[in-house]
């Protein structure tokens, strides 16, 4: 298991790539989490899963982001609610 020290580079490196990430197409939102080990990942959530052929250069998400693994998770369409 990871120290506090290793889990906050873990949120200093997503807000590191924050802007690029959500300047891709699809994504929705970036966060933090951890994977089914317990280790630290970075989320990438986004609308749908692209095929890479459907993507152009340079939209891909990357796999790892600074050492760190990088998740995609699909969360469908966001919307605003009513209060």
């Amino acid at each position: 298991m990871k120290s506090e020290f290793q889990m906050a580079d873990a949120g200093s490196i997503r807000h590191r790539h924050e802007n690029a990430l959500l300047a891709l197409p699809n994504v929705i939102g970036v966060g933090t989490g951890r994977d089914e080990t317990g280790s630290e990942v970075i989320d990438v959530y986004v609308q749908r899963k692209v095929a890479l052929q459907e993507l152009a250069p340079g939209e891909t998400i990357p796999d790892v982001l600074e050492g760190v693994p990088v998740r995609v998770v699909p969360i469908g369409e966001v919307t605003a609610q009513a209060p």
